[in-house]
């Protein structure tokens, strides 16, 4: 065998070699971006299927539905139950809530006052209505609505009387564009294509329009069952054309290649399926087989330069022991020419120390560089936590200058026990200046105590204390609206006094050059949480609302304030699992804040 043909089939075992390598790598690769979305898309349906499952159990435990379900007769309870019923689908966003009794019939739903109302339907045939009786328990069921003909998830559970008796079962609609809107096909899959498949293998949700109630199933030999064309009403369930390839090598059992063909997107895809949690679904994406291609060429690219790296440097020693066999005859040439290379590389050497050397003062400089940088950040911030503390503590020492000046005029009418109730304030500032001081360090250093069980009339009660000690609230109406019973919330006592401080020394500003100057405090109960509202009536808040939160933004002289004040409270109030917001008096001339914090118990 020649030299040429010996080179010739060992180019073709290569460049077959690294063909199949290609593919095995290609394959792996669309396999594991492929594995890498269906994951997510798995957790984005299971987190939107948690956020909706526990509702309709919720809802059962309305008292009113369960009196809706004993007195259907009875307009007035009925009337109740829809407008409840309307609330309900209003807060969480829902397309529809209804009401069925133990034989199916809706007795009161959301859209009552609607001509495609489902009043009065009967939905005993439907799955999550039979499935709520038969465990009693919640179910989950997707079809398309029959009165709105939109796609849509259903969650039931039943309502049950004090002895346990299923009285009916109460259901809750949301409609899928609102999982379909969260999809996001990434960049580096721009020929990714995913489908939500039902147990029958029909398409519900898709990322292509023309897939939706399709047959992804062709090749089993059996057509949709009833169920299917009852769940989708008036939709042919048309198969997708589609061949099957088989299993590349390299992959795992979940993939298999398949063959899209004509109008439906043709082309070659890697098919992977993922059981979706809770429901009989599957989740099937399908990505481009046009990479493979390319990893191949990549592969025969490397292959083609290996053989001709080996092939060049067969060829190389070849040639080389025939210079040696010359160079031996040559014996005082090869001396020679081994000590000017000798030289050669000596000097190499040394450049390439000196090289290394150079590198190692760059790479030095660098980390003092950075060590620099980092200390120019940690500066930055230390100079925004004191302009901050400069601010908060401005009000409690025009509070103790007052209280001085006080205690003096005090002193020489020789009233000692007002001076003394002066002293006695002043070391309570004092005392609250230092606890706002360690507070800024917690802030500082990013660390802060755990909030606990507070009563947020003693923070107010504290604040009032040092707004009433200022000169500039002497003529200002300040009305403080306190509970009679505690209102025990999740919070700080010290770091809701902070905010409140600066909430009513804002509002005492922004009276000032009111005729009648009033501020207003109230605490308002809400379901879950409480509500401070601190009311001014002075000129407003005047564009957006939400630039007054940024930092340094003000509308006041700099001596009455940095622009701090209320970027610092949201950081606070944030931090406190709460909400600050501002905007402008519904009901009269004026500013509103509203301090919301999370309701607690006392024994927790």
């Amino acid at each position: 065998m020649s030299f040429r043909i010996g080179a010739f089939l060992i180019f073709g075992l290569t460049l077959l070699v690294s063909w199949t390598l290609g593919g095995w790598a290609g394959y792996r690769q669309v396999e594991q971006k492929s594995l890498e979305e269906s994951f997510r898309y798995r957790q984005l349906v299971a987190n939107e299927l948690n956020r909706y499952l526990p509702i309709p159990e919720l809802m059962a435990e309305h008292p009113l539905l369960e009196k809706a379900l004993r007195t259907p007769d009875d307009p007035g309870i009925i009337l109740q139950a829809n407008e409840e019923m309307q609330r309900m689908a209003t807060i969480m966003g829902s397309s529809d809530v209804y009401l069925m009794d133990v034989n199916g019939l809706t007795i009161a739903a959301n859209n009552y006052q609607q001509e495609d109302s489902f009043v009065g339907s009967n939905y005993a045939f439907r799955p999550y209505f039979s499935e709520a009786l038969a465990t009693r328990d919640s179910a989950i069921y997707f079809a398309l609505g029959l009165m709105s003909n939109m796609r849509g998830l259903y969650f039931s559970h039943p309502i049950l009387d004090s002895q346990g008796s299923v009285l009916g079962v109460i259901a809750v609609k949301v409609l899928v564009h609102e999982l379909e809107s969260q999809w996001h096909r990434p960049a580096s899959l721009s020929e990714a294509e995913m489908v939500v498949l039902d147990r029958d293998g029909i398409s519900f949700l898709a990322s292509k329009p023309r897939w939706l109630y399709r047959d992804f199933e062709p090749y089993s030999g059996t057509t949709p069952a009833a169920e299917s064309y009852q769940r989708y009403p008036d939709r042919d369930l048309t198969p997708i054309n589609m061949m099957r390839l088989g299993r590349p090598w390299g992959v795992s059992d979940r993939s298999e290649k398949i063959h899209l063909v004509g109008s439906d997107a043709g082309g070659h895809y890697l098919s992977v399926r993922t059981d979706l949690p809770r429901l009989d679904w599957t989740l099937q994406v399908m990505v481009s087989t046009r990479s493979v291609i390319w990893t191949r060429l990549a592969f025969l690219v490397g292959g083609a330069a290996l053989f001709f790296g080996g092939l060049l440097t067969w060829l190389y020693i070849r040639e080389r022991y025939r210079r040696e066999a010359e160079l031996a005859l040559r014996g005082e040439q090869l001396e020679r020419r081994v000590a000017e290379r000798t030289a050669d590389l000596e000097n190499s050497n040394c450049k390439l120390l000196e090289e290394i050397r150079e590198r190692e003062r760059t790479q030095n400089e660098l980390r003092e560089t950075q060590q620099e940088l980092i200390q120019a950040a940690k500066l930055a911030v230390l100079g925004q936590m004191s302009a901050g503390l400069n601010h908060e503590m401005n009000q409690p020492l025009t509070a103790i200058q007052t209280y001085a000046r006080n205690s003096r005029r005090f002193l020489e009418k020789g009233a000692e026990d007002m001076v003394d109730a002066n002293l006695s304030e002043i070391i309570a500032l004092c005392d609250k200046m230092a606890e706002l001081t360690r507070q800024f360090k917690v802030f500082a250093r990013k660390s802060e105590g755990p909030p606990a069980v507070v009563d947020l009339r003693q923070s107010i009660d504290a604040s009032l204390k040092i707004i009433l000690a200022q000169k500039s609230s002497a003529d200002i109406d300040i009305q403080w609206n306190r509970p009679d019973h505690p209102v025990m919330c999740h919070g700080d006592l010290i770091r809701i006094e902070q905010v409140m401080v600066n909430l009513m020394a804002n509002a005492v500003h922004a009276v000032e050059e009111s005729r009648h100057p009033q501020v207003r405090i109230d605490i308002e109960e809400a379901e879950d949480c409480w509500k401070c509202l601190v009311r001014d009536n002075g000129p407003g808040l005047q564009g957006n609302t939400e630039q007054i939160f940024e930092p340094f933004f003000t509308t006041k002289s700099v001596k009455q304030g940095l622009g701090l004040g209320l970027s610092i409270s949201r950081q606070i109030v944030d931090a406190l699992g709460g909400t600050l917001t501002g905007r402008n008096r519904m009901d009269g001339p004026g500013a509103e804040f509203v301090l919301t914090l999370r309701k607690r118990e006392a024994t927790e």
